[in-house]
């Protein structure tokens, strides 16, 4: 039997394919608690997490959102694959006059508490927090891990991650916008030598950016490929037409939650497209 290949290992795995990872985090996904191995689901905190350093699965100093096995492993074994995923963008609206009235201080702990509410919710709904970007979070949800329902699962940590910031009406902690988008990305160990990283890259990743970027205060935007890709019912939701920053094709998107309503809110008259407020 020919030996199986890089990449078809990591296709393997990002597809759920991959008995030894599937099982590893099944078993790893069965202790406490949260945060986790963006990859192998060993925990870090919690019971667990002091089981896992024990085992010498703990944290990686060189990237805390990966195992030290895990580290070594992609080390070993670099590259990805192209594979159809769900991304979820959410940033904090209005940030820099936040930031402008706040002491530092303060400013810091309400992006560490708004940085918490985004793992939980992600984490709950099996996707991969790949990043905090200043005051942006950015979420991978991928077959292997979320299932075939990756595009509706992004769909509703969004909402929820709107809900736990009160932005599903009345006054939020904290002022969100949020995009779900789905398309192919390249999805591996990006990078060389000791600067490499799990990530996804690929337009389908920019798109989800520039789509974040036009969700006003309270707003969760989702292209229309997600929409297709979770079996959205649009029938009572505003649509809109996006020309997204840098871009020569337009994104339709529909408005799935609003501060005005929840998910499946009444239909209105679709609005032209204005730049986004971050």
């Amino acid at each position: 039997m020919p030996r199986q290949s890089v990449d078809e290992m990591w296709a393997q795995m990002l597809a759920g394919d991959y008995p030894r990872l599937s099982n590893m985090r099944r078993m790893w996904g069965a202790l406490p608690s949260p945060p986790r191995c963006k990859l192998c689901n060993a925990p870090f905190r919690g019971p667990g997490g002091l089981v896992m350093r024990a085992i010498a699965y703990g944290p990686s100093p060189l990237n805390r959102r990966l195992c030290k096995w895990c580290i070594r492993a992609v080390s070993r074994h670099p590259g990805g694959a192209e594979i159809d995923i769900s991304l979820l963008f959410a940033d904090v609206r209005g940030s820099t006059a936040l930031a402008e009235r706040m002491a530092p201080e303060e400013y810091s702990r309400l992006l560490a508490r708004f940085y918490v509410a985004a793992a939980e919710v992600i984490d709950e709904a099996d996707g991969i927090v790949d990043k905090f970007v200043g005051d942006g979070a950015v979420a991978l949800f991928i077959p292997g891990f979320a299932g075939e329902a990756h595009a509706s699962r992004a769909i509703d940590a969004a909402c929820a991650l709107l809900a736990e910031t009160g932005n599903d009406g009345g006054d939020p902690w904290v002022p969100l916008g949020a995009a779900v988008h789905t398309g192919r990305c390249y999805v591996g160990a990006v990078g060389e030598g000791d600067v490499r990283d799990f990530t996804a890259l690929g337009d389908a990743v920019n798109a989800s950016a520039l789509l974040a970027d036009q969700a006003r205060a309270g707003e969760l935007l989702v292209s229309s490929d997600a929409a297709a890709a979770a079996g959205l019912d649009t029938a009572s939701l505003e649509s809109r037409t996006l020309e997204l920053r840098g871009r020569e094709q337009r994104m339709d998107a529909w408005v799935v939650a609003s501060r005005a309503g929840t998910r499946g809110s009444e239909t209105r008259t679709p609005e032209p497209s204005t730049p986004g407020n971050s």
